[in-house]
């Protein structure tokens, strides 16, 4: 464990520090595109964040080379260089794109052939557990093609989620989180060595999003891009293709006894299975409704919205950060929640915490709903959302405006005035006073208004 946080902390540190210079490169290249009207942001920001992470990869897996107790990962198998020619394709390609806006079909491919890379290195699905029957094995044709299929779902469904300041890197890290305990309880647990590369994986995925995140917390100095989100996926799919299809479920001796002893204690096994799909489900879900919402308006499923689950937060009232940790509230449950059930699946107590954080998880879904209200002595010591709403003071109506009024049938108090006086808008359109409307006018900057 000393080594993995040894790794971690180099792998953080290096990204930490070089996302700073790469926010210097990137502005300096021209990699601050205009504000797109499905865009959150108010002020261009620079992306090439994934430049740093990449970066953070390389040094978490040199230093984890020069380890004791970790060398042997790359001894006795392939998968880090796989995961490393895969990852360096990947990154080349977001990198293009952060500065070139490439085609969504280029980019397509480009996921493909880097899932094809890995495959013919040897990261692939080998077999599937099955309870009560055992071990599947899969033709060569039938492993790449799950392989391929799991990357460019992981890949896409962390690109959809990267909308708001911090959200994808704080999902992703996690997802990681958990997946590295459970790798981990395997490798030690069950002295699986099989279960190494992927807790090695996992460990250099944490530290990568755990090193961006300072720079991209609300309001975010640097995007990651997607050089950083294609990358952080593919590492999260590569491990859960690791873990899955390389350990032996039959190294666990579960597979005897009776059909139904049997499958109860093939649970361990099969949780890789699901593990990966609950870590990434928000995002998951989030990528099928938006495959069904443009299709359905007849457009192109690549096609850009702003219906993705963020931005219904933030329509229904949420402010961005806690849209965000929302976002984490729901990914936490649900990992390892997962995590929990899959250490002690005959427990009632996780069965019930996980429904009361569920229901906790809704109110705080629908909070701004409920719009409460301070009371008057207490709204001194109350954020200004809470306190009642002073009526606004209406100037007295002169000769003309009783003209109108008596047209109307107004009464004074009734009198809108006809137009406000803008308040000018700070940093990263922040604004001193009042509240700011959330989606007013999304024009790209620059445009005529």
């Amino acid at each position: 464990m000393r080594d993995y946080l040894l790794t971690l902390c180099v792998t953080a540190a290096v990204t930490y520090l070089l996302t700073g210079p790469v926010r210097k490169f990137a502005i300096a290249t021209g990699a601050m595109p205009e504000i797109r009207a499905r865009d959150v942001h108010r002020e261009p920001t620079p992306r090439l964040g994934g430049i740093a992470m990449f970066f953070g990869l390389c040094a978490g897996l040199l230093v984890a080379d020069h380890l004791q107790n970790l060398s042997s990962v790359f001894e006795l198998s392939n998968e880090p260089r796989a995961l490393l020619s895969g990852a360096a394709l990947i990154w080349l390609i977001g990198v293009l794109d952060d500065k070139f806006e490439l085609d969504a079909l280029i980019k397509l491919g480009a996921q493909m052939i880097s899932a094809g890379v890995m495959v013919a290195q040897g990261l692939t699905i080998l077999w599937l557990p099955i309870p009560g029957v055992g071990v599947v094995s899969l033709t060569p044709w039938q492993g790449t093609l799950l392989t391929v299929a799991l990357v460019v779902v992981t890949i896409n469904a962390v690109n959809f989620v990267d909308g708001l300041d911090g959200l994808a890197a704080g999902m992703v890290c996690i997802a990681a989180a958990a997946f590295f305990l459970y790798a981990y309880r395997l490798w030690y647990g069950y002295t699986i060595e099989a279960a190494a590369p992927a807790t090695l994986f996992t460990a250099i995925l944490m530290g990568m999003c755990l090193g961006f995140l300072p720079h991209n917390m609300h309001p975010a100095r640097i995007f990651m891009g997607d050089s950083g989100s294609m990358l952080i996926g593919l590492i999260l799919a590569a491990s859960a293709i690791s873990i899955t299809g390389q350990v032996d479920p039959d190294a666990l001796k579960i597979f005897e006894g009776s059909t139904r002893e049997a499958t109860h204690a093939a649970l361990p096994v099969f949780i890789p299975l699901v593990l990966p799909l609950t870590i990434i489900a928000i995002p998951m879900a989030d990528l099928i409704l938006a495959i069904v919402r443009r299709t359905w308006k007849g457009q192109s499923p690549f096609a850009a919205d702003r219906g993705h689950l963020h931005h219904r937060l933030l329509e229904i009232g949420h402010s961005h950060s806690r849209a965000v940790l929302i976002m984490y509230f729901w990914s936490a449950l649900i990992a390892f929640g997962t995590l929990a059930y899959s250490v002690h699946s005959a427990s009632m107590w996780i069965v019930l915490g996980i429904t009361v954080l569920s229901a906790i998880g809704l109110v705080l879904l629908l909070l701004p709903r409920f719009s409460p209200r301070a009371p008057r002595w207490a709204e001194a010591v109350v954020p200004p959302r809470y306190r009642r709403r002073k009526p606004a003071l209406v100037p007295e109506a002169g000769a003309g405006d009783a003209a109108v009024d008596a047209e109307t049938g107004a009464e004074p108090d009734d009198v809108v005035a006809e137009e406000r006086v803008p308040v000018p808008a700070g940093l990263h359109g922040a604004t001193a006073i009042g509240n700011r409307g959330r989606f007013t006018d999304r024009r790209k900057a620059g445009t005529p208004s």
